[in-house]
């Protein structure tokens, strides 16, 4: 005997229009949008993760610091 929520999906098409089908939906909606709320996290955090990076690497460019460019390029190389 399987879970409730595993009997509801086998049921889901009779379960159409009546209350416990659309709140069984509004769940699968809830679930598919936490994914995609946790996927757009970690995408804003490689983003702020290379933002860094890049800010990391201006400021030894602009000030002309070859020696502490290249350390950062190494410590970066090492992460991936």
């Amino acid at each position: 005997m399987g879970s409730m929520k595993d009997q509801l999906v086998s049921r889901g098409a009779a379960l159409r229009g009546t209350r416990i089908g659309r709140s069984f939906e509004l769940l699968h909606r809830v679930e598919a949008l936490e994914a995609e709320l946790q996927e757009c996290r970690q995408l804003n955090l490689r983003v702020a993760e290379l933002t860094d990076l890049v800010t990391e690497l201006l400021v030894p460019i602009a000030q002309r610091d070859q020696e502490k460019l290249d350390e950062l390029l190494e410590r970066y190389h090492a992460r991936l």
